[in-house]
């Protein structure tokens, strides 16, 4: 185990681990942004700069501050290192500069994009942008290419987090899709035209940080923060079933995978279950899915208030968690 001070506060890490982990170790408003970085995947990470962090101290052994800011997700601990993130302005400015890049060419279709108020990339402009640009060059575009039934590529929105090329490749047999091109040309693309077509293909929409890949059956049919997030799973026989229902009424519009705190899949989900049981009988429906406080859906406040709780059964943990910290406690007013 290693020792590694983060933003004034120590934390103790397993050696090996990048200082991102370190740092979502401790939680809340000090951990760096990642917008290419998915735990899960093998070999993600140090692609778009946006976890950059400032090491004032290299170790115990050798105190000496690194030159440059590095890329949090592949920059392995030291023991006795010292990491300034929010605590930095170098970092800070940084970051705004890393946000004005990726919108650079990032097309202004926030109100038509099924992403819209689940995009990383809007947390990540709001939280560290700026909300001017310097850009006046034309932005670049794609010819759109229809890559399959069920998932909608909008290349125009593609930041090259290579997250989806990642997932096909680690997760399915064939992987028909990759980066093509280098520089400004770069793409995500099939080459010779070809349909993505797989029983885990459905899983690039849901490692996609942008509105880059959708999902066609949910495509226009409604916005996230209207429908309700409900935890479910089936007994599925090719994966483990555990979903997302996000539904509006008793309608299913679409499924997903259970993501973490910080958006990255918890267990992948196959394509039967993503797009073939729409109907809420074929789950069984474990309860509301809490959601990050600072997430647009959350305004919705689904789970809360439950003011008599006697009347409510078999509340999520999350709920009486949140019930404890508000004016009523559990139902009774104090």
């Amino acid at each position: 185990m290693v020792k590694i001070t983060f933003d004034g506060i120590e934390v103790e890490v397993e050696e090996g681990t990048t200082i991102l982990n370190a740092a979502r170790k401790i939680g809340g408003e000090v951990v760096p942004p990642a917008m290419c970085y998915y735990t899960p995947l093998k070999g993600s990470g140090g692609k778009c700069r946006a976890c950059l962090v400032r090491v004032a101290a290299g170790s115990a052994k050798d105190p000496r501050p690194m030159p440059k800011l590095v890329a949090s997700c592949i920059t392995p601990v030291q023991d006795g290192m010292v990491v300034e993130n929010t605590t930095n302005p170098d970092v800070l400015a940084a970051r705004k500069g890393v946000v004005e890049m990726l919108l650079i060419n990032h097309p202004l279709d926030c109100p038509i994009c099924d992403q819209a108020g689940e995009c990383d990339l809007q947390n990540f402009a709001y939280e560290h942008g700026t909300s001017g640009t310097r850009y006046e060059e034309e932005r670049r575009t794609f010819d759109k290419i229809d890559i399959g039934p069920l998932i909608q590529l909008h290349m125009t929105r593609c930041i090259l987090c290579y997250r989806c090329v990642y997932t096909a490749d680690q997760i399915t047999e064939k992987r028909v899709h990759g980066v093509l091109g280098r520089g400004d040309a770069a793409e995500i693309g099939t080459y010779i035209e070809n349909v993505i077509d797989n029983e885990f293909s459905g899983n690039v929409i849901d490692v996609c940080p942008v509105g880059a890949l959708t999902d066609k059956t949910f495509r226009f049919k409604n916005r996230v923060w209207f429908t309700k997030p409900m935890d479910a799973h089936r007994d599925c026989p090719k994966c483990s079933g555990k979903v997302v229902l996000w539904m509006r009424g008793n309608d299913v519009l679409r499924v997903t995978g259970r993501k973490d705190q910080y958006g990255e899949v918890q267990e992948f989900i196959c394509n039967e279950c993503r797009f073939d049981h729409k109907d809420p009988q074929d789950w069984t429906i474990e309860g509301p899915r809490h959601i990050d406080q600072r997430s647009v859906i959350a305004t919705n406040h689904y789970e809360l208030p439950v003011l008599n709780v006697p009347v409510v059964p078999n509340l999520p943990g999350s709920t009486e968690e949140d019930l404890k910290s508000t004016p009523f406690n559990l139902g009774r007013q104090v």
